[in-house]
This record gives structure tokens, C-alpha cells and sequence, in this order.
């Protein structure tokens, strides 16, 4: 069983940054691939970034590509997501995701952490 537990959002001005962080329990996480997903109101919940679990290999979303960057340290179970020039429908709340295989993927992730809300402002 895995434990994610993200860092707080918060609110920033469109073209502001943004960073988040969530940190994982357990001792092998550099097996496990981890992902951002996010949902807005009104919306389903949609994929956002990937890394494979030694890190080399990422994978973004269209809408993200060229502004948001996943990394993680795995001496720290932490995967992170730092977010650029924000975007006023980048407002959702953000999800962080574990998956019980360390290849980077859009599905298959099998915990979740409780969400923290990011809302851009115009």
C-alpha cells in the first residue's frame, strides 16, 4: 500500500508558477511510475504529466507541453510538479498518482493522493 500526500496549492496570477510536491510512503519508490492528473469543475479528470519511475522518461498532456515539468527524487519520495506561465484554465484540483509499474504511463495508476487546489485568477 501506497501513501501519497500532496503539498498544498494555492492561488496565483495568470503567467505565475507554481510548484507542487507529493511525497510517497514505502521503501521501493523508484518502482513505481508516478503521475499529475487534475479535474476542474464540471469536468472529468484528465491526465497532466508522467515519469517513469527511474525518471528518464516523461510524458505531458498537449495542453501542459512547454510549461509544466514532472520530476522526482526518489532519496525522497517525492515526485514533483512545477507549473509555468499558469493559465487561468489551468484552475482545477490537482491529483498526484502512483502506479504499481515503474514504466511512465496515462492509465493503470493504482493510488491517489486527496487532491490540492489550484486556481489561477485572470
Amino acid at each position: 500500500q501506497v501513501q501519497l500526500v500532496e503539498s498544498e496549492g494555492g492561488l496565483v496570477q495568470a503567467g505565475g508558477s507554481l510548484r507542487l510536491s507529493c511525497e510517497a510512503s514505502g521503501r521501493t519508490f523508484s518502482s513505481y511510475a508516478m503521475g499529475w492528473f487534475r479535474q476542474a469543475p464540471g469536468k472529468e479528470r484528465e491526465f497532466v504529466a508522467s515519469i517513469s519511475g527511474s525518471g528518464r522518461y516523461t510524458y505531458y498532456a498537449d495542453s501542459v507541453k512547454g510549461r509544466f515539468t514532472i520530476s522526482r527524487d526518489n532519496a525522497k519520495n517525492t515526485v514533483y510538479l512545477q507549473m509555468k506561465s499558469l493559465k487561468p484554465e489551468d484552475t482545477a484540483v490537482y491529483y498526484c498518482a502512483a502506479r504499481r509499474d515503474p514504466s511512465s504511463s496515462q492509465t493503470g495508476y493504482d493510488y491517489w493522493g486527496q487532491g490540492t487546489q489550484v486556481t489561477v485568477s485572470s
